[in-house]
């Protein structure tokens, strides 16, 4: 307790007497608990948490496994306030401490949660609940008053962490809004969906608990709950994986060609703008938007002193680089969560006229996902400042993909974009100006030349002018 500033002190204490008052009623001779509808709970909590820390296999068991705050809503259900307050002290005593003191944290847990069981099964006793609990037709009767029980438990956990915080921190908590925010902001407290998800568990084990089966099926309850939680686990550790593999690419990409910093992101919000104007699914937004943000990761295959050439590209050096998306398509030819977005990455390059690269497809040929890329390619080479070009105005980048329908674009994404602008503007994360004239400073020295504009106000020197072919009439963006 030492390292726990005074008033942090004294909220633990008090939560402590708090709990110890509620446990009471239970522990009085003459109580008439029932010690086994008791301690099956208890232990179930116990096991629960147990699940987390020991190996599982020689490893850590499973994400998803582990709570049991589904066992102490069931005995928030099934018993009356204090015996429900008692069956949520070993799960809170054995839930695991991340920091320390890890003593005090386990006793401070054992007793917000005998706390909140407590005044759970208080509200859940004044709304009825035990009484429909046990009737004809349990669930539906017993359901207003189990929510009302998940809420209060919620409520009063959040509220205790955003006391502790607030006292640990000196900071006032006047108000249950401030305290809440407090708890959520500072460590992520509770939220009210998984409670009321955590509660509906519950309300099963307990109807299933009265049923003719009794607790062994009530036991079973948790089996498919927990299967969910590992489910979901998973697929969240695969999201964040494919997610970490996508920003070190776009990295990778930055560093090695430092004048489009931050245009890997931007196309990408460009092209799920142009697809949700099109109307596309969640799915098929989200894979626009990473074929968007993954586009130019054929760079990584191209010499870097091409990519920073001051001077004129030789005719060999413009088929180099224009190899870029052929590049890119084969390093991420086997991810395979990336579907539709390798098209897109092999075909940016291709004009609906014929005479784009690498392959010349025309028109329908070209996939819809790369469609949509080269039009916010295009948009945001046009409207963002780099060290040879100060950025255009929105209206007049989209002026010049108009222009350009129909030969270097497909009108349709063009109308797209355009209308998804109008709605709702174009407000993206851009590479300040101070970072870019400070990258480009020496160059500038050296060749005072440099910043001239070629046709579109693009470059008629360097890789991007090379990246867009041929200078000639129709073209936008690089």
């Amino acid at each position: 307790m030492r390292v726990l500033p005074p008033a942090a002190r004294a909220c633990v204490l008090a939560a402590v007497l708090a709990a110890v008052a509620c446990v009471l009623p239970a522990l009085r001779p003459g109580s008439a608990v029932d010690w086994p509808a008791v301690g099956l709970p208890a232990a179930l909590c116990l096991g629960c948490e147990a699940v987390r820390v020991l190996p599982f296999r020689g490893r850590a068991a499973p994400e998803g496994l582990g709570s049991h705050l589904p066992v102490v809503l069931a005995a928030v259900f099934l018993l009356p306030p204090s015996a429900a307050a008692l069956a949520a002290l070993p799960g809170g005593l054995a839930q695991p401490a991340a920091r320390r003191p890890v003593a005090v944290r386990r006793v401070w847990h054992a007793a917000q949660q005998a706390v909140a069981a407590w005044a759970a099964g208080l509200a859940y006793g004044l709304l009825g609940g035990r009484a429909a609990l046990t009737g004809a037709a349990a669930l539906p009767c017993a359901l207003l008053p189990a929510a009302v029980a998940a809420a209060v438990f919620c409520l009063v956990l959040t509220a205790l962490d955003a006391a502790v915080l607030a006292a640990a921190e000196g900071r006032p908590a006047t108000t249950a809004t401030t305290a809440a925010r407090t708890a959520v902001a500072a460590r992520r407290g509770p939220a009210f969906a998984p409670y009321c998800l955590h509660g509906l568990v519950g309300l099963m084990m307990a109807v299933m608990w009265h049923s003719p089966y009794g607790p062994p099926a009530a036991l079973l309850v948790l089996l498919p709950m927990y299967i969910s939680c590992w489910v979901f686990a998973q697929y969240q550790r695969e999201h964040a994986a494919h997610q970490a593999t996508i920003r070190a690419l776009v990295q990778a990409v930055d560093i090695k060609d430092r004048y489009t910093r931050g245009h890997s992101e931007r196309v990408g919000q460009a092209s799920a703008m142009i697809a949700r104007e099109l109307g596309m699914s969640d799915d098929r937004l989200e894979v626009v938007r990473i074929a968007g943000i993954l586009h130019d990761v054929g760079k990584l295959g191209v010499p870097t002193r091409l990519l920073r050439k001051d001077g004129p590209l030789t005719p060999e050096e413009r088929r180099v680089i224009e190899l870029h998306p052929e590049y890119g398509h084969e390093m991420v030819r086997g991810i395979g969560f990336l579907g539709e977005a390798r098209s897109a990455i092999l075909h940016h390059h291709e004009r609906v006229d014929g005479s784009g690269y690498p392959y010349g497809l025309s028109g329908e040929q070209i996939p819809v996902p790369a469609r949509v890329v080269a039009v916010a390619d295009s948009f945001d080479a046009m409207t963002s400042t780099r060290s040879y070009s100060r950025a255009r105005p929105v209206e007049a980048a989209l002026a010049e993909l108009e222009r350009c329908a129909g030969s270097q674009f497909d009108p349709a994404m063009v109308r797209a974009l355009t209308t998804a602008v109008g709605r709702h503007g174009w407000h993206p994360v851009v590479t300040s100006d101070e970072d870019l004239r400070a990258a480009a400073q020496p160059e500038r020295e050296a060749d005072p030349g440099k910043g001239r504009e070629g046709l579109s106000g693009m470059p008629a020197q360097g890789r991007d002018a090379a990246q867009a072919g041929p200078p000639g009439p129709g073209r936008a963006g690089p």
